[in-house]
């Protein structure tokens, strides 16, 4: 199920479980609920977004293991990061020092890979509604993207590949385009349905934080 209303306690307490969950992180052999809970508290706790940036940069500086299993999943918890939230000015650019340099480093390495993508992911992250999806973070994981089926009414259902900053809008007009109705003076728009209503979907809606809502 998507993540629930949580109850905290002071942020400096919420800090250090962050902490404690970061250190667990590397251990884990299935870490995407744990990405998911600390991104969720992110999300609930914008005050923290900085503090986890900061300590996955300190994780990811000089690790024991270079490109080892607990090192890359600090830097998919970095890169489900900078699909989610932007760090404050100070910090973006202590980011992104530390992205120019790893890339420096260790080129053509897999944390050299990660950083350019999560650079790429800064440019165009401008917040989320949700945190990812289970399904999402697996995907942000292999540094690839989402597929997306789109039903359309008197027409086969269509599969669309969004990444995480994809809105309806676009994907409406790449369904428009497909489906040869450019030059229909109809306006089209995509609609949110579950069981118990149908609502449309704001044009600037990221359709990854309606999957989470599915999810």
């Amino acid at each position: 199920a998507a993540p629930g209303p949580r109850s905290y306690t002071t942020l400096r307490d919420e800090a250090v479980k962050l902490f404690n969950s970061l250190q667990q992180l590397e251990l884990e052999r299935d870490p995407v609920p744990l990405m998911q809970g600390v991104l969720q508290t992110c999300l609930d706790l914008p005050p923290l977004v900085d503090e986890i940036y900061c300590q996955l940069v300190k994780q990811t500086t000089e690790p024991l293991a270079p490109g080892g299993q607990g090192d890359l999943h600090y830097w998919q918890l970095l890169t489900c990061m900078s699909c989610t939230f932007l760090p404050s000015p100070p910090v973006l650019r202590f980011l992104r020092f530390h992205l120019d340099r790893t890339e420096s480093r260790f080129p053509s390495s897999e944390m050299a890979k990660y950083a350019c993508f999560i650079r790429e992911a800064l440019g165009k992250t401008k917040g989320r509604q949700c945190v990812p999806s289970l399904e999402e973070i697996l995907v942000l994981m292999r540094r690839q993207e989402m597929i997306c089926t789109v039903h359309c009414p008197g027409a086969p259902a269509c599969s669309v590949a969004i990444s995480s900053h994809t809105t309806a809008e676009e994907v409406a007009r790449e369904l428009v385009s497909r489906l040869g109705l450019s030059q229909s003076p109809n306006l089209f728009a995509l609609y949110e349905q579950s069981r118990r209503r149908e609502q449309p979907v704001g044009s600037a809606t990221l359709l990854a934080d309606v999957l989470t809502r599915f999810e």
